[in-house]
């Protein structure tokens, strides 16, 4: 680990990375679908790294580290809506060019993405052992489905401060958390590297939504509602997925805050 690079191109492996982008047909737009595509799992694997240094700094009580990690990942994340609007100056014609030779491999499969959902509080046992999975990928999605949660390292933190919250994994609508929660926003002014925390956390959560319904237009304006190559129901299931949220208590306490009336009335 301790050593020099001799060159970019060595430090980077520039050379093995541009061997890697590999056409199964000769339609030109392949090269893009793919080279986005790996480009999409070389940033889940950065997200995954910052989520775990994340956690660590909230279990040290580091708060404003990793609040100003988060806000590293809410950047990552405005690039990969970037990376939808590329994607969609294909035209449907040259995707299903080649769509056949996909199946019946799928973005489905990714299983960096189920990892980077499980760390976010999204955790769905059924994702284990679907098609196309190595043994690798199942045991690294075994550990993230039984380890700690970014919304976990939270409650450790509002532990620390004070807050009254049970021992344990907790459920979302936890009473104990949204008051913590509550406190939290109505007092910001004296709770303010937690309530920047906070509103990194939501950010991150609303980013990830919008990548998903951005995601969900993108496959509709391409292939309509055709099943998707491995196997799901394509746009359908896509849509389905549109209501999930990694930290659901930061949503519900908006309700509970002070003030009333309707924004802007």
């Amino acid at each position: 680990m301790d050593r020099r690079a001799s060159s970019y191109t060595e430090y980077l492996k520039i050379t093995e990375l541009l061997r890697l982008q590999e056409r199964l047909s000769g339609e030109h737009d392949e090269m893009l679908f793919i080279v986005i595509h790996q480009v999409y799992e070389l940033w889940f694997r950065e997200m995954i790294h910052e989520a775990e240094e994340i956690m660590m700094a909230l279990r040290a009580g580091r708060i404003r580290p990793a609040t100003r990690l988060y806000r590293r990942m809410i950047e990552i994340q405005r690039v990969l809506l970037q990376q939808v609007a590329v994607l969609e100056t294909m035209a449907p014609s040259e995707f299903n060019a080649f769509r056949d030779r996909l199946n019946p491999a799928s973005g489905f499969q990714s299983s960096q993405f189920r990892e980077l959902e499980f760390l976010s509080g999204m955790k769905e046992k059924a994702y284990l052992g679907m098609p196309g999975q190595s043994e690798g990928d199942i045991a690294r999605l075994k550990l993230r489905l039984d380890g700690p949660t970014l919304g976990e390292a939270l409650d450790t933190v509002l532990r620390s401060r004070g807050f009254a919250l049970p021992e344990g994994s907790l459920p979302a609508a936890s009473p104990q958390r949204i008051e913590a929660l509550k406190t939290i926003y109505d007092d910001h002014e004296n709770h303010d590297d937690l309530f920047q925390l906070c509103e990194a956390m939501i950010e991150y959560d609303e980013n990830f939504q919008l990548w998903r319904f951005h995601h969900v237009r993108m496959v509709e304006r391409m292939i309509g509602r055709k099943p998707g190559t491995g196997g799901s129901d394509g746009v359908g299931y896509l849509q389905k997925t549109l209501d999930k949220r990694c930290f659901p208590d930061l949503w519900s306490v908006r309700t509970h805050l002070k003030g009333g009336g309707t924004y802007g009335g």
